[in-house]
């Protein structure tokens, strides 16, 4: 189809599926309306908005698993200036598809089969057994238009009614009596960028009305959920049939071993990997004491060595009584694995301490510390609340132009 504008003496030509209605000047915006015999008469002149469109008459893209081609366009406002674009396209099944943007952010709707009129005062609306919240109530009017149009440009503002279930929306448009309803999802610009190779995308700015979170806070809990039974099953599993085993316990006295080896005799560790806790304590006073101690794994020769000092120091100054240190001291040697072992251990002390003659020392192999267990789990607890906190400021931003928000404003 080829329509000649006379305003500006420009002929657009572009193929349609559809009788066309209204047609508008792509150059000078001239609106032309069929009369009685079929012939395009000049009607009236939208003024041209500034903001360059993203898309023109007759650019092409793959959307849905068909090619489209743009046949309209037109620029909307509501009170006070809150505006946005829509792109008429149809595919060669003259199936019409309709690209919508605002800020940046995209959505792509289809027309709905006829729904029931809208009450007054609904604020849920219920389609295919999703509930949609009101966003919106609010009347539009067309302030911008280019192009082929299968229906008559209303002079007047449209009525209408948003309802929202991210990515989703319903919105419902209603004129002189006439309710048409349009079922549409978010659309990120990628798919965009690749329907349309050579677009030039608008700045994305804010959050988009139907713009999808990216945590979902109810599929996060459960995969927490989940991930934390399998981390308390696991192990228990693992560890279902180790217990606390003493490997060596003694009073060593000094007299004997002061600075020499003790071997402790083989010991066996059975089942899976566990801290070795060293008890020491030792009659210390205004003194000290030190244990060195060493894990040999008879079966591969590994060594791990622990030292530790038992100092207790007590005394008055400036008519104080003060002290410090401690004449018991315990320490960790961390993931022992099971296998065969033995310790050597060497005890030593201050050597002008005549008053101190042994040293009490207890090893146990403990049962394994849940420890790691209940710190992942106090982690995933605390990273939920912190995404709760963030979606709550996501949704807080989206309703945040809506009249019907129920988050508070400061």
């Amino acid at each position: 189809m080829k329509i000649p504008c006379y305003d500006c003496n420009t002929e657009t030509e572009l193929e349609v599926g559809f009788e066309v209605v209204n047609f508008v000047c792509p150059v000078c915006r001239s609106l032309y309306e069929t009369d009685d015999d079929g012939k395009f008469r000049r009607k009236s002149k939208y003024k041209a908005e500034t903001d360059a469109f993203p898309l023109v008459i007759g650019d092409t893209g793959f959307l849905n698993g068909s090619e489209y081609k743009v046949t309209g366009i037109l620029r909307k406002k509501v009170h006070p200036d809150y505006r946005w674009t829509e792109f008429i396209l149809q595919n060669e099944a003259k199936e019409f598809l309709y690209l919508s943007v605002s800020n940046g952010h995209w959505m792509m709707l289809t027309k709905m089969e006829k729904i029931a009129d809208l009450k007054k005062g609904v604020k849920v609306l219920d389609y295919d057994g999703q509930d949609y919240d009101l966003f919106e109530h609010s009347d539009a009017e067309i302030i911008d238009a280019k192009g082929f149009f299968d229906f008559q440009l209303p002079n007047k503002k449209t009525h209408l009614a948003e309802f929202i279930n991210p990515p989703y929306i319903v919105s419902v448009e209603k004129l002189n009596n006439v309710q048409t309803a349009f079922h549409g999802e978010y659309v990120s610009k990628s798919k965009i960028k690749r329907a349309f190779p050579k677009i030039t995308l608008p700045y994305q700015f804010g959050t988009g009305m139907i713009q999808p979170s990216l945590f979902n806070l109810k599929n996060t809990a459960v995969i927490f959920c989940l991930f934390a039974l399998l981390i308390i099953t696991a192990n228990w599993y693992i560890y279902r049939n180790q217990f606390e085993q003493t490997v060596f316990s003694q009073t060593i006295q000094f007299s004997k071993f002061d600075s020499k080896e003790i071997t402790s005799p083989t010991f066996v560790l059975n089942g899976a990997s566990a801290p070795m806790t060293i008890n020491v304590s030792t009659d210390v006073d205004n003194s000290w004491a030190n244990l060195n101690i060493a894990l040999i794994n008879e079966e591969t020769s590994d060594e791990i060595y622990a030292n530790k000092d038992i100092e207790y120091y007590s005394g008055y100054s400036d008519g104080e009584y003060w002290r410090e240190g401690s004449s018991c001291e315990t320490f960790n040697i961390c993931g022992v694995k099971p296998g065969k072992y033995h310790l050597v251990i060497t005890p030593m002390k201050a050597p002008e301490d005549v008053k101190n003659n042994a040293m009490r020392i207890n090893v146990i192999w403990n049962e394994p510390s849940s420890r790691n267990v209940w710190l992942v789990i106090i982690s995933m607890v605390v990273i939920f609340f912190i995404i709760r906190f963030f979606k709550n400021q996501f949704e807080k931003n989206r309703w945040a132009d809506s009249s019907y928000s129920t988050y508070d404003y400061e």
